[in-house]
Protein backbone atom coordinates (compact mmCIF):
# COMPACT_ATOMS: atom_id res chain seq x y z
CA UNK A 1 0.00 0.00 0.00
CA UNK A 2 1.17 3.44 -0.89
CA UNK A 3 0.41 6.76 1.12
CA UNK A 4 -1.39 9.66 -0.64
CA UNK A 5 -3.02 12.52 -0.11
CA UNK A 6 -5.71 14.67 -2.11
CA UNK A 7 -4.13 17.99 -3.34
CA UNK A 8 -6.93 20.20 -2.21
CA UNK A 9 -4.99 20.28 1.00
CA UNK A 10 -2.19 22.40 -0.46
CA UNK A 11 -4.98 24.75 -2.50
CA UNK A 12 -2.86 27.87 -1.45
CA UNK A 13 0.21 26.41 -3.58
CA UNK A 14 1.08 25.80 -7.13
CA UNK A 15 1.15 21.93 -8.34
CA UNK A 16 5.02 22.17 -8.60
CA UNK A 17 4.51 23.47 -4.55
CA UNK A 18 1.65 21.22 -4.10
CA UNK A 19 3.84 17.88 -4.82
CA UNK A 20 7.05 19.08 -3.18
CA UNK A 21 4.71 19.65 0.06
CA UNK A 22 3.29 15.90 -0.60
CA UNK A 23 6.60 14.80 -0.26
CA UNK A 24 7.89 17.05 2.27
CA UNK A 25 4.99 14.81 3.86
CA UNK A 26 6.42 11.15 3.27
CA UNK A 27 3.30 10.81 0.36
CA UNK A 28 3.97 8.73 -1.97
CA UNK A 29 1.24 9.63 -4.54
CA UNK A 30 -1.53 12.33 -5.04
CA UNK A 31 -4.47 13.10 -6.35
CA UNK A 32 -5.39 16.60 -7.68
CA UNK A 33 -8.88 18.18 -8.50
CA UNK A 34 -9.98 18.54 -11.88
CA UNK A 35 -13.26 20.05 -11.74
CA UNK A 36 -17.28 19.66 -10.09
CA UNK A 37 -17.11 21.13 -7.00
CA UNK A 38 -13.22 20.37 -6.23
CA UNK A 39 -12.35 22.64 -8.62
CA UNK A 40 -9.07 23.09 -10.53
CA UNK A 41 -6.76 24.72 -8.94
CA UNK A 42 -3.77 22.05 -9.21
CA UNK A 43 -5.18 20.47 -12.72
CA UNK A 44 -7.36 22.22 -15.80
CA UNK A 45 -7.71 19.35 -17.96
CA UNK A 46 -9.12 21.27 -20.95
CA UNK A 47 -6.02 23.48 -21.29
CA UNK A 48 -3.36 20.54 -20.85
CA UNK A 49 -5.26 18.44 -23.58
CA UNK A 50 -4.38 21.55 -25.57
CA UNK A 51 -0.59 22.28 -24.65
CA UNK A 52 1.60 19.01 -24.41
CA UNK A 53 4.35 21.48 -23.22
CA UNK A 54 2.45 22.58 -20.17
CA UNK A 55 1.00 18.57 -19.70
CA UNK A 56 5.03 17.52 -19.90
CA UNK A 57 5.86 20.00 -17.05
CA UNK A 58 2.70 19.22 -15.29
CA UNK A 59 3.65 15.17 -15.21
CA UNK A 60 7.34 16.14 -14.66
CA UNK A 61 6.33 18.03 -11.27
CA UNK A 62 5.01 14.94 -10.01
CA UNK A 63 7.08 12.35 -11.24
CA UNK A 64 10.71 14.72 -10.07
CA UNK A 65 9.07 14.09 -6.21
CA UNK A 66 8.56 10.51 -6.80
CA UNK A 67 5.19 10.36 -6.92
CA UNK A 68 2.34 8.61 -8.81
CA UNK A 69 -1.00 9.96 -9.05
CA UNK A 70 -3.03 8.26 -7.78
CA UNK A 71 -6.84 9.42 -8.92
CA UNK A 72 -8.21 12.34 -11.18
CA UNK A 73 -11.00 14.13 -8.26
CA UNK A 74 -14.10 15.31 -10.26
CA UNK A 75 -16.55 15.48 -7.62
CA UNK A 76 -19.91 17.09 -8.93
CA UNK A 77 -23.25 16.95 -9.96
CA UNK A 78 -23.30 16.10 -13.45
CA UNK A 79 -27.20 15.08 -13.78
CA UNK A 80 -28.32 18.58 -11.62
CA UNK A 81 -31.44 19.99 -12.90
CA UNK A 82 -29.92 23.38 -13.97
CA UNK A 83 -28.11 23.05 -16.99
CA UNK A 84 -25.20 25.33 -15.94
CA UNK A 85 -23.94 23.13 -13.63
CA UNK A 86 -24.98 19.73 -14.78
CA UNK A 87 -23.10 21.13 -18.31
CA UNK A 88 -19.87 22.44 -16.83
CA UNK A 89 -19.69 19.02 -14.71
CA UNK A 90 -20.60 16.79 -17.23
CA UNK A 91 -17.16 18.69 -19.54
CA UNK A 92 -15.30 18.20 -16.37
CA UNK A 93 -15.79 14.54 -16.36
CA UNK A 94 -15.29 14.02 -20.37
CA UNK A 95 -12.14 16.48 -20.07
CA UNK A 96 -11.01 14.06 -16.92
CA UNK A 97 -11.44 11.14 -19.14
CA UNK A 98 -9.40 12.26 -21.88
CA UNK A 99 -6.65 13.45 -19.56
CA UNK A 100 -6.30 10.07 -17.91
CA UNK A 101 -6.04 8.23 -21.10
CA UNK A 102 -3.34 10.63 -21.95
CA UNK A 103 -1.44 10.29 -18.54
CA UNK A 104 -2.14 6.17 -18.04
CA UNK A 105 -4.09 7.29 -14.38
CA UNK A 106 -7.02 4.40 -14.28
CA UNK A 107 -9.30 6.21 -11.46
CA UNK A 108 -11.83 9.02 -11.97
CA UNK A 109 -13.10 10.07 -8.49
CA UNK A 110 -16.72 11.59 -8.55
CA UNK A 111 -19.68 11.48 -7.36
CA UNK A 112 -23.26 9.53 -8.93
CA UNK A 113 -24.78 13.13 -9.11
CA UNK A 114 -28.91 13.52 -7.98
CA UNK A 115 -31.42 15.43 -10.62
CA UNK A 116 -34.46 16.99 -9.53
CA UNK A 117 -37.83 14.80 -8.77
CA UNK A 118 -39.03 15.32 -12.22
CA UNK A 119 -39.33 17.24 -15.36
CA UNK A 120 -38.97 21.12 -15.25
CA UNK A 121 -37.30 20.61 -11.49
CA UNK A 122 -34.84 23.78 -10.63
CA UNK A 123 -33.08 21.98 -7.72
CA UNK A 124 -31.51 18.53 -6.83
CA UNK A 125 -33.93 16.70 -5.06
CA UNK A 126 -32.76 13.70 -3.01
CA UNK A 127 -35.38 11.06 -2.46
CA UNK A 128 -35.16 9.05 1.56
CA UNK A 129 -38.62 7.67 1.99
CA UNK A 130 -40.84 6.18 -0.34
CA UNK A 131 -43.91 7.55 1.06
CA UNK A 132 -46.15 9.45 -0.28
CA UNK A 133 -46.29 7.62 -3.66
CA UNK A 134 -44.79 10.46 -5.61
CA UNK A 135 -41.75 9.87 -3.79
CA UNK A 136 -41.42 6.70 -5.37
CA UNK A 137 -42.43 7.66 -8.57
CA UNK A 138 -39.83 10.27 -8.23
CA UNK A 139 -37.24 7.99 -7.70
CA UNK A 140 -38.24 5.54 -10.81
CA UNK A 141 -37.92 8.38 -12.97
CA UNK A 142 -34.63 9.76 -11.46
CA UNK A 143 -33.36 6.20 -12.42
CA UNK A 144 -34.67 5.40 -15.69
CA UNK A 145 -34.27 8.91 -16.88
CA UNK A 146 -31.41 10.46 -15.54
CA UNK A 147 -28.69 8.56 -13.61
CA UNK A 148 -28.53 5.26 -15.48
CA UNK A 149 -28.60 7.36 -18.96
CA UNK A 150 -25.80 9.60 -17.95
CA UNK A 151 -23.49 6.58 -16.57
CA UNK A 152 -24.26 4.61 -19.51
CA UNK A 153 -23.20 7.18 -21.75
CA UNK A 154 -19.80 7.73 -19.71
CA UNK A 155 -18.60 4.65 -19.84
CA UNK A 156 -19.04 4.39 -23.85
CA UNK A 157 -16.79 7.57 -23.37
CA UNK A 158 -14.97 5.82 -20.96
CA UNK A 159 -14.64 2.98 -24.11
CA UNK A 160 -12.75 0.16 -23.04
CA UNK A 161 -9.58 2.27 -21.82
CA UNK A 162 -9.20 1.03 -18.31
CA UNK A 163 -10.43 3.99 -16.62
CA UNK A 164 -12.86 3.42 -14.12
CA UNK A 165 -14.99 6.28 -12.48
CA UNK A 166 -14.63 5.65 -8.57
CA UNK A 167 -18.20 6.64 -6.60
CA UNK A 168 -17.71 8.54 -3.57
CA UNK A 169 -20.68 7.26 -1.51
CA UNK A 170 -22.18 10.10 -0.05
CA UNK A 171 -25.31 11.08 0.95
CA UNK A 172 -27.35 13.65 -0.85
CA UNK A 173 -25.97 12.21 -3.89
CA UNK A 174 -27.97 9.08 -4.87
CA UNK A 175 -25.07 7.19 -4.81
CA UNK A 176 -24.94 7.10 -1.39
CA UNK A 177 -24.35 3.44 0.20
CA UNK A 178 -23.02 0.75 -1.28
CA UNK A 179 -26.65 -1.27 -2.26
CA UNK A 180 -27.24 1.74 -4.51
CA UNK A 181 -23.71 1.50 -6.21
CA UNK A 182 -24.15 -1.96 -7.06
CA UNK A 183 -27.25 -1.34 -8.57
CA UNK A 184 -25.76 1.21 -10.68
CA UNK A 185 -22.97 -0.56 -11.70
CA UNK A 186 -25.21 -3.72 -12.47
CA UNK A 187 -27.15 -1.50 -14.76
CA UNK A 188 -24.28 0.27 -16.62
CA UNK A 189 -21.24 -1.73 -16.37
CA UNK A 190 -17.31 -2.36 -14.57
CA UNK A 191 -16.81 0.99 -15.37
CA UNK A 192 -18.90 2.01 -12.15
CA UNK A 193 -16.21 1.34 -8.90
CA UNK A 194 -15.94 2.30 -5.98
CA UNK A 195 -13.45 5.37 -4.14
CA UNK A 196 -13.99 3.86 -0.91
CA UNK A 197 -14.49 6.62 1.95
CA UNK A 198 -15.50 5.26 5.51
CA UNK A 199 -16.73 8.58 6.98
CA UNK A 200 -19.72 9.16 5.04
CA UNK A 201 -20.64 5.73 6.02
CA UNK A 202 -20.08 5.98 9.74
CA UNK A 203 -22.46 8.45 10.49
CA UNK A 204 -25.04 6.79 8.29
CA UNK A 205 -24.90 3.84 10.57
CA UNK A 206 -23.21 1.83 7.74
CA UNK A 207 -20.27 -0.68 8.59
CA UNK A 208 -17.49 -0.10 6.97
CA UNK A 209 -15.57 -2.89 7.39
CA UNK A 210 -18.27 -5.58 6.66
CA UNK A 211 -19.19 -2.94 2.66
CA UNK A 212 -15.42 -3.76 1.86
CA UNK A 213 -16.44 -7.35 1.60
CA UNK A 214 -19.11 -6.42 -0.07
CA UNK A 215 -17.58 -4.49 -2.62
CA UNK A 216 -14.47 -6.51 -3.04
CA UNK A 217 -12.81 -5.80 -6.67
CA UNK A 218 -15.40 -3.09 -6.93
CA UNK A 219 -12.78 -1.20 -4.79
CA UNK A 220 -10.48 0.89 -7.15
CA UNK A 221 -9.27 3.91 -4.94
CA UNK A 222 -9.71 4.69 -0.88
CA UNK A 223 -9.76 7.87 0.64
CA UNK A 224 -8.42 7.63 4.46
CA UNK A 225 -10.82 10.69 6.34
CA UNK A 226 -12.64 9.92 9.63
CA UNK A 227 -15.89 11.21 11.03
CA UNK A 228 -16.96 11.18 14.65
CA UNK A 229 -20.87 11.55 15.65
CA UNK A 230 -22.17 13.15 18.69
CA UNK A 231 -24.58 9.92 20.40
CA UNK A 232 -25.88 13.07 22.72
CA UNK A 233 -27.29 15.05 19.75
CA UNK A 234 -28.16 11.97 17.54
CA UNK A 235 -30.15 10.11 20.27
CA UNK A 236 -32.95 13.10 20.46
CA UNK A 237 -32.59 13.64 16.69
CA UNK A 238 -31.21 11.35 14.61
CA UNK A 239 -27.86 12.09 12.00
CA UNK A 240 -29.37 13.78 9.35
CA UNK A 241 -28.02 17.40 9.71
CA UNK A 242 -27.86 20.32 7.48
CA UNK A 243 -25.95 22.47 9.88
CA UNK A 244 -23.49 24.57 8.37
CA UNK A 245 -19.76 22.19 9.51
CA UNK A 246 -18.09 25.09 11.64
CA UNK A 247 -21.73 24.67 13.78
CA UNK A 248 -19.69 21.68 15.41
CA UNK A 249 -21.27 21.75 19.16
CA UNK A 250 -24.55 21.49 17.43
CA UNK A 251 -23.94 18.97 14.74
CA UNK A 252 -24.91 15.35 14.84
CA UNK A 253 -21.73 14.36 13.23
CA UNK A 254 -18.36 16.09 12.35
CA UNK A 255 -15.64 15.11 9.92
CA UNK A 256 -12.39 14.47 11.88
CA UNK A 257 -8.70 13.42 10.92
CA UNK A 258 -8.18 9.84 11.12
CA UNK A 259 -7.91 8.17 14.07
CA UNK A 260 -9.62 11.24 15.74
CA UNK A 261 -13.02 9.34 14.93
CA UNK A 262 -12.29 6.17 15.26
CA UNK A 263 -9.07 4.22 16.98
CA UNK A 264 -6.23 1.97 15.69
CA UNK A 265 -8.33 -1.08 15.89
CA UNK A 266 -10.51 0.12 13.56
CA UNK A 267 -7.98 1.76 10.53
CA UNK A 268 -5.95 -1.74 11.73
CA UNK A 269 -8.81 -3.66 10.97
CA UNK A 270 -9.87 -1.06 7.50
CA UNK A 271 -6.19 -2.13 5.87
CA UNK A 272 -6.71 -6.02 6.31
CA UNK A 273 -10.12 -6.06 5.02
CA UNK A 274 -8.85 -4.05 2.24
CA UNK A 275 -6.01 -5.82 1.33
CA UNK A 276 -8.11 -9.12 2.20
CA UNK A 277 -10.81 -7.58 -0.56
CA UNK A 278 -7.85 -7.80 -3.14
CA UNK A 279 -7.13 -3.93 -2.62
CA UNK A 280 -3.22 -2.78 -1.98
CA UNK A 281 -3.32 0.33 -3.67
CA UNK A 282 -3.11 4.13 -2.43
CA UNK A 283 -4.66 5.77 0.60
CA UNK A 284 -5.25 8.92 -0.42
CA UNK A 285 -5.69 11.69 2.88
CA UNK A 286 -8.80 13.76 2.57
CA UNK A 287 -8.62 16.49 5.21
CA UNK A 288 -11.62 17.93 6.02
CA UNK A 289 -11.07 18.52 9.99
CA UNK A 290 -12.63 21.40 11.30
CA UNK A 291 -11.04 21.20 14.41
CA UNK A 292 -7.35 21.39 13.11
CA UNK A 293 -5.27 23.33 10.63
CA UNK A 294 -4.58 21.86 7.22
CA UNK A 295 -1.39 21.24 8.33
CA UNK A 296 -1.98 19.78 11.89
CA UNK A 297 -4.38 17.70 10.46
CA UNK A 298 -2.37 16.11 7.59
CA UNK A 299 0.56 15.71 9.62
CA UNK A 300 -1.06 13.56 12.86
CA UNK A 301 -2.79 11.66 9.73
CA UNK A 302 0.02 10.63 8.43
CA UNK A 303 1.95 9.90 11.73
CA UNK A 304 -1.24 7.45 12.31
CA UNK A 305 -1.51 5.94 9.00
CA UNK A 306 2.02 4.99 9.00
CA UNK A 307 1.71 2.72 11.75
CA UNK A 308 -1.12 1.45 9.99
CA UNK A 309 -0.57 0.65 6.55
CA UNK A 310 0.04 -2.60 5.06
CA UNK A 311 3.73 -2.06 2.73
CA UNK A 312 5.45 -5.47 2.10
CA UNK A 313 4.09 -8.53 0.02
CA UNK A 314 3.07 -11.06 2.22
CA UNK A 315 5.22 -13.77 0.46
CA UNK A 316 5.22 -17.55 1.52
CA UNK A 317 2.85 -18.76 4.33
CA UNK A 318 6.67 -20.42 5.76
CA UNK A 319 4.99 -21.09 8.98
CA UNK A 320 1.77 -23.00 8.19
Amino acid sequence: MKLGVMANVFGDKSWEEATKAAKSFGMEAIEPGVGGFVGKAHCDPQKLLKDKDAMKKWVDAYKSQGLVVSALAAHGNPIHPDPKFSDEHKSDLVDAVKLAKEIGVGVINCFGGCPGAGDGAKYPSWITCPWPPYFGDSVKWQWEKRLVPFWKEMAKIAGGSGVKFGFEMHPGDMVYNPEVLLKLRDEVGEEISCNFDPSHLFWQGIDPLLVIKMLGTTIVHVHAKDSKVDEGVVSWRGVNDWKHYSDIANRAWTFRTCGYGHGKLFWNSFVSNLRLAGYDGVISIEHEDPLMSADEGLSKAVQFLKDVLLYEDVGEMWWA
